[in-house]
C-alpha cells in the first residue's frame, strides 16, 4: 500500500507540472521537443533502476521525519505557485519554481527509501525534466537573437562570395527579389534547446563522465549552429535561384533536417566517447547477478519500506487535489463578479487608396493560433508634410481559454521589429478617445532604420474581455513591456481572480520618412483611430 500511495502521489505531482509546461510545448516550436522529455526521463529512470545500488539500512526514523517535514514544506509552496500559474501562464520563472519543487519532493522520497546512495543514483533522470522548462526571457532573448544575427550575417557574407548581393537586416537577409528569414523574426534558433536535450540524453545513455557530458552538449550545440547556418545558406540560394515562393516549400524540410543532423551527429559522438570509458561498477555488478540475487535485493527493500510514511503519501495526494479545487473555486468565484469591458472591433478601410490584404505567414498562424486575424496595408489618406506614409494594421482575436494570454503576448512590436533589423528609439503610453463612450490605451514604440531613412511608428493595444471591479494598472500599457510584468501587477491578477480571459490585439504601424516629427504622426493616429475602431453593442 505505501508503494501504491507513493505512485499515485508522484503521478499527480508530475502530471500537474507537465500540464503547465505543455503551454509552451504546444505554442512555441522551440520547445516542441518537451513532449518527449517526460518519456525520456521515465526511460532513463528505468535504466537507472536496473543497476540501482543497495538501499541504506535505517535504524531510526529521525532522517525519515526530517524528509517528511521537507516534503510538507515543499507541498505547501505548491498552492501559491498554482494560483500564480493560472493567472500568469506566460511567467516563465514559475515554471522553474514548479519543476524545482516537484523534483525536490521526488528526490526526498527516494532519499527516504534508499538513502544518500539512491539520491545520487537517481538525481539525473529525475532532474532531466529541467531541459524542457522554457528559458527565462532575459536569458533567452539575448542569446537566441544574438546567435540568429550572427548566422544571418555569416550566410549573407557567404552567399555574396558567389556573386549574389545580400544585405542583413536583423535576423533577415534582403535579396534583390525579397527577404529571407534565418527563421521567423519572432522565433529563435531552430533546435538550439533541442540540441542541449539530445546531448544530455546521449551522455546519460552512455553513462559518460561529467567532463565528457559537458563536451558532448557543447558539440551538440555547435552542430545545431552549423546546421542552422547551412539551412540559412540553402534557403537564400533557393530564393536567389528561383523565388521566395520556392523557399516556403523547403522551409519546414530544412528545419526538420537540422534535428536529424543534431540527433545523428550527437549519437555517433556519444558512442565514440563511450568506447574508451569504463563501465560503471554498479552496472557491472548488476549484470553479473543471478535471478536469485535480484529477488534477494528486492527483499532487501523491506527494511526501508517499513519506514515509508503512508500518511505522508496520502497527505500529498489529497493536498494536490485540494490545491486544484481551491484554485478553481478562487477564480470561478471572482469571474462571476467581473463586468465585461466595452467590446469593439475593426472597420477595415477598404475604400482607401492602396488598400490590400496582406497574407498572414503560416508560421505566424501556427504560433499565435488566433480565432480571428487579419492584416492589411494602405497609403495614408492624408500626407504628412506632403510626404507619403504607409499604414499596416494587424488585428487578432482569441476566445477565452487557458492559452489565450500566452498567445496574445507573443506577437508584439518590441519583439518582432528589432529581430527584423529595426532599432527602438522611443517608448511611451497614451490613452486615445474613440468616441465619448470608448477610450483605449495604446503603447507607442518608434523604430528606425538609418540606412533606409524610414521610421516605424507602432501603436499597440491589448484588451481583455472582462475587467475587475478595481483598476488594472497592468493593463494600462505603461512604458516598457506591455502588459506590465512586475510582481505587483501579477499579484493583482491573482488577487482579482483574472484568468483565461478572451484577448484581442490591435497594432497599427505607420511608416513615415525620418524627417516627419512625432507630433505629426500622433495627430494622424488620433484622426485615423475613430475611423478604424467600431464599438460593439
Amino acid at each position: 500500500m505505501p508503494f501504491l500511495f507513493l505512485a499515485l502521489a508522484l503521478g499527480a505531482l508530475w502530471f500537474v507540472c507537465c500540464r503547465h509546461l505543455s503551454n509552451d510545448w504546444r505554442l512555441n516550436e522551440q520547445y516542441n521537443y518537451g513532449w518527449f522529455v517526460p518519456f525520456f526521463a521515465a526511460y532513463l529512470f528505468w535504466l537507472r533502476w536496473q543497476d540501482r545500488p543497495e538501499p541504506e539500512a535505517r535504524n531510526s526514523q529521525l532522517a525519515v521525519r526530517s524528509g517528511v517535514i521537507l516534503i510538507v514544506c515543499a507541498a505547501i509552496i505548491l498552492l501559491p505557485i498554482r494560483l500564480f500559474e493560472v493567472a500568469n501562464p506566460d511567467w516563465r520563472p514559475l515554471g522553474w519554481l514548479h519543476v524545482g519543487v516537484v523534483v525536490a519532493i521526488t528526490l526526498i522520497f527516494f532519499w527516504i527509501v534508499g538513502g544518500t546512495a539512491w539520491l545520487r543514483h537517481f538525481v539525473f533522470p529525475i532532474a532531466f525534466i529541467f531541459v524542457a522548462v522554457p528559458w527565462l526571457s532575459a536569458v533567452e532573448q539575448p542569446i537566441v537573437q544574438g546567435l540568429m544575427r550572427g548566422i544571418a550575417g555569416a550566410a549573407a557574407e557567404t552567399i555574396s562570395l558567389f556573386g549574389v548581393p545580400a544585405e542583413v537586416q536583423g535576423n533577415l537577409i534582403r535579396l534583390s527579389n525579397g527577404v529571407v528569414g534565418v527563421n521567423e523574426a519572432c522565433s529563435g534558433v531552430r533546435s538550439l534547446q533541442t540540441s542541449i536535450m539530445i546531448g544530455l540524453l546521449f551522455g546519460e545513455l552512455k553513462r559518460l563522465t561529467v567532463l565528457r557530458r559537458i563536451a558532448l552538449v557543447g558539440i551538440a550545440i555547435a552542430i545545431a549552429l552549423v546546421a542552422n547556418f547551412l539551412r540559412a545558406l540553402f534557403l537564400v540560394a533557393i530564393a536567389a535561384r528561383e523565388n521566395l515562393a520556392a523557399v516556403g516549400k523547403w522551409h519546414a524540410v530544412a528545419g526538420y533536417a537540422i534535428i536529424a543532423i543534431v540527433f545523428a551527429g550527437t549519437m555517433w559522438l556519444a558512442s565514440s566517447m563511450a568506447s574508451g570509458s569504463v563501465e560503471p561498477a554498479a552496472r557491472r555488478g548488476r549484470r553479473a547477478e543471478s535471478e536469485e540475487d535480484r529477488n534477494e535485493n528486492a527483499r532487501d527493500l523491506a527494511p526501508s519500506s517499513r519506514f515509508l510514511p503512508s500518511r505522508c503519501f496520502l497527505f500529498l495526494l489529497f493536498w494536490l487535489i485540494a490545491v486544484e479545487v481551491v484554485v478553481e473555486l478562487w477564480y470561478r468565484t471572482h469571474e462571476r463578479t467581473m463586468p465585461p469591458t466595452p467590446r469593439w472591433t475593426i472597420r477595415w478601410p477598404q475604400d482607401v487608396a492602396g488598400f490590400r490584404d496582406v497574407p498572414i505567414d503560416e508560421g505566424v498562424r501556427a504560433t499565435l493560433r488566433f480565432d480571428q486575424g487579419r492584416e492589411a496595408t494602405w497609403t495614408a489618406k492624408d500626407t504628412l508634410n506632403s510626404l507619403p506614409s504607409h499604414c499596416f494594421l494587424f488585428f487578432f482575436r482569441w476566445n477565452p481559454g487557458g492559452s489565450s494570454v500566452v498567445r496574445a503576448r507573443a506577437h508584439r512590436p518590441d519583439i518582432c521589429l528589432p529581430a527584423a533589423g529595426w532599432r527602438q528609439r522611443s517608448d511611451n503610453t497614451q490613452t486615445y478617445f474613440v468616441n465619448d463612450h470608448l477610450s483605449l490605451p495604446f503603447r507607442r514604440v518608434d523604430f528606425v532604420q538609418t540606412n533606409r531613412g524610414v521610421t516605424a511608428h507602432t501603436f499597440f493595444c491589448l484588451q481583455e474581455d472582462r475587467r475587475t471591479n478595481e483598476a488594472r494598472p497592468d493593463l494600462e500599457l505603461p512604458a516598457g513591456i506591455q502588459p506590465e510584468w512586475s510582481f505587483p501587477a501579477r499579484w493583482r491578477a491573482v488577487r482579482d481572480g483574472v484568468r483565461n480571459m478572451g484577448q484581442q490585439v490591435m497594432e497599427l504601424i505607420i511608416l513615415a520618412p525620418a524627417q516627419v516629427d512625432e507630433a505629426t504622426v500622433e495627430q494622424q493616429f488620433a484622426a485615423i483611430l475613430p475611423t478604424l475602431v467600431v464599438p460593439e453593442s
